[in-house]
């Protein structure tokens, strides 16, 4: 795991790319890649490159980057790993590839691979990535990010060159890439907590979506293509017993965790108390020599909105032997960490998660720790949350002769009350517009509700547009496609498309990486979401039972209690913490950021901040404590 930054000057007349700022961006991200760092500049000046290092696999100085393959062709820089690289080595030697300088670096693999087999070897690759490739015979740059989009990477064109990196604050260290706000992804962001790739809060700076390779050619044109897409993947499995699709899952989870286990370098998991983390830990355990490190994150004091889940990571702890840690934290620990968690988050990420996440990685990295395996993404595949259960009620609902008269009559009784109404309202316009009810799992404001916030200009400028055109390219392939068009499957894959890599991964990635820790996710490698959702929709839900498939499948696995108790996700008793001091930085943020923007209406401000859901309150807070930090500063 590392941190990767370059810079290509194309065109005629193109200058030389400078060493000493591809260093700059280097140093912007040194947090990412604390044990080494190495730039490399083509011949010919038209490429550069900077990897700082975290090593994991091979720590050996003969697997630093930037990395050259034996032609001197292929130039890579590389973040991320490739759990299956032994098989892909022993797969190239068979084909003829003798000339490794490594003993098992699997960024050789990949470079190698890429040599071997070009752009196609992406189909072999099992892992989580994100790289850049300098062809320097056909002088093309390539670009790629892993299926799921685990692993993050941003570029920009500007004065003639293309800029990359992992984060955006290695590419706003060249002081002449502007920071101005994106007006459209600031709309969307106010619906979806992030802004939607390819948008980035920041105008003129793009992500590169999961699942897509970019190439670059000499001139500076561009080809962009998506790889690999989950609806081709996911073909309905045959009818089976509950028994034995239970039974497939589980072997398929269990060799996930050990592909995931690959490490030269301490490892260890992050224990909620929940089902998923808990299996994790689990199936970690098993064929260990050593005690399992695990890592819980609790709050001080009686927070009603958020009952204490330690006494679950406990109980897990025990059963496994595990060598346990564990962090208090509270409303001081959230306000001090406000300014670094603006810092590594570049843009907002307006989920208060990333609190306890940076503070449960900083709590494995004290203690020894390199790696930590999450539970990220067994929701969304298995239907864990409660609201996916209503969602999917609604649409049956919907479903039925006769509704669309009455949703379209409803919709227009209840127009004039529909602030009131919130969600309720939305859902009901939606569906009589023939459109999903579900938009993805983080959803803040409505499409009314957003359009009071905006200041009058923005409200003009966006007359007629809503966040659906967002959602519905998403719609229109899971429409197109052969997969099963139940509800549930509907949510699985926008989620898994949208929600998880644009937020939960990112949050993830930024905090984790912020102290130098690399963060894996066993549940998001792409065979096991492929087996996944071939499983009868049905079964993922069983009356009341959530996640029924996997519950199964992990019964006698972990400890009963944890199967009993009900759905409580990850999170941060903010309810409880808005109050006083924090809620004195909010508004003195909030009003900032009204004063010296025409983004955002300060009367509609000041209203969500006295009667908003702490979602709404964090979400606007979160955008202003960005724009003093990274705009206006």
């Amino acid at each position: 795991m590392c941190g990767i930054t370059g810079q290509f000057a194309f065109g005629a007349g193109a200058q030389p790319v400078a060493r000493d700022a591809l260093e700059r961006m280097g140093e912007a991200i040194a947090h990412r890649g604390p044990d080494g760092a190495r730039t490399w500049v083509s011949g010919c000046g038209r490429a550069g490159l900077t990897h700082r290092r975290l090593a994991i696999i091979d720590p050996s100085a003969l697997a630093d980057q930037p990395m050259s393959d034996p032609g001197e062709r292929y130039h890579l820089v590389f973040n991320g790993e490739i759990y299956n690289h032994a098989e892909l080595r022993e797969e190239l030697r068979r084909a003829g590839r003798n000339a490794w300088k490594t003993d098992h670096s699997d960024a050789e693999v990949l470079l190698q691979a890429f040599a071997h087999w070009g752009i196609d070897c992406l189909s072999r690759l099992r892992g989580m990535f994100a790289f850049a490739i300098w062809d320097s015979e056909r002088r093309e740059l390539w670009l790629v990010r892993d299926r799921l989009g685990i692993k993050p990477l941003y570029y920009t064109r500007h004065q003639g060159r293309l800029l990359f990196a992992s984060e955006i604050k290695a590419l706003t260290a060249d002081r002449s890439v502007p920071r101005v706000v994106d007006e459209t992804a600031l709309f969307h962001f106010l619906s979806f907590l992030v802004p939607p790739a390819p948008h980035t809060l920041f105008a003129g700076i793009r992500k590169l979506p999961p699942a897509t390779w970019m190439r670059i050619g000499e001139g500076g044109e561009t080809l962009e293509r998506r790889y690999w897409d989950l609806l081709e993947h996911a073909s309905p499995a045959p009818p089976d017993s509950e028994e034995r699709v239970a039974g497939r899952l589980l072997e398929r989870l269990e060799e996930s965790v050990r592909l995931h286990k690959v490490s030269d370098v301490p490892v260890g998991v992050f224990l909620s108390g929940g089902i998923d983390s808990s299996t994790n830990a689990v199936l970690f355990s098993r064929g260990e020599a050593s005690p399992v490190q695990t890592f819980s994150i609790g709050y001080a004091g009686d927070n009603p909105s958020y009952p204490s889940e330690l006494p679950y990571a406990r109980l897990v702890a025990e059963s496994i032997g595990a060598r346990h840690h564990e962090k208090l934290l509270d409303q001081g620990d959230l306000e001090a960490f406000l300014p670094q968690m603006i810092y590594l988050q570049d843009e907002p990420i307006a989920d208060p998660v990333c609190m306890p996440v940076h503070y449960v990685s900083r709590l494995a990295r004290d203690n020894g720790v390199k790696v930590c395996h999450v539970g990220e993404g067994a929701d969304e595949l298995f239907a864990g949350y409660p609201a996916w259960d209503t969602m999917a009620g609604l649409e049956r609902v919907a479903a039925l002769p006769g509704a669309g008269l009455a949703k379209r009559a409803g919709t227009a009784l209840f127009a004039p009350l529909r602030s009131g109404l919130g969600f309720r309202y939305e859902w009901m316009r939606r569906s009589a517009a023939g459109r999903p009810i579900f938009w993805g799992g983080s959803e803040v404001f409505t499409e009314p509700a957003k359009f009071e916030l905006l200041s009058p200009r923005l409200r003009a400028a966006f007359a007629g547009r809503s966040s659906w055109e967002e959602i519905e390219p998403f719609w229109d392939r899971f429409r197109r496609s052969g997969m099963d068009q139940h509800p549930l499957n509907w949510m699985a894959f926008l989620d898994l498309s949208f929600r998880i890599p644009e937020l939960l991964l990112m949050r993830v990635d930024k905090m984790s990486m912020g102290v130098g820790l690399e963060a894996r996710v066993p549940y998001l490698d792409h065979r096991f979401v492929e087996s996944a959702l071939a499983i009868d929709p049905r079964l993922r839900i069983r009356g009341k039972s959530l996640k029924y498939i996997l519950r199964k499948a992990v019964s006698g696995v972990i400890p009963a209690q944890l199967l009993e108790r009900p759905k409580q996700g990850f999170g941060v008793p903010l309810r409880d913490w808005m109050h006083g001091r924090l809620e004195g930085l909010m508004r003195e943020a909030i009003d900032a950021f009204c004063r010296g923007t025409d983004l955002i209406d300060a009367a509609a401000a000041r209203r969500v901040l006295a009667a908003g859901s702490p979602e709404q309150r964090w979400s606007l807070f979160n955008l202003a404590l960005w724009w003093q930090r990274h705009v206006d500063a």
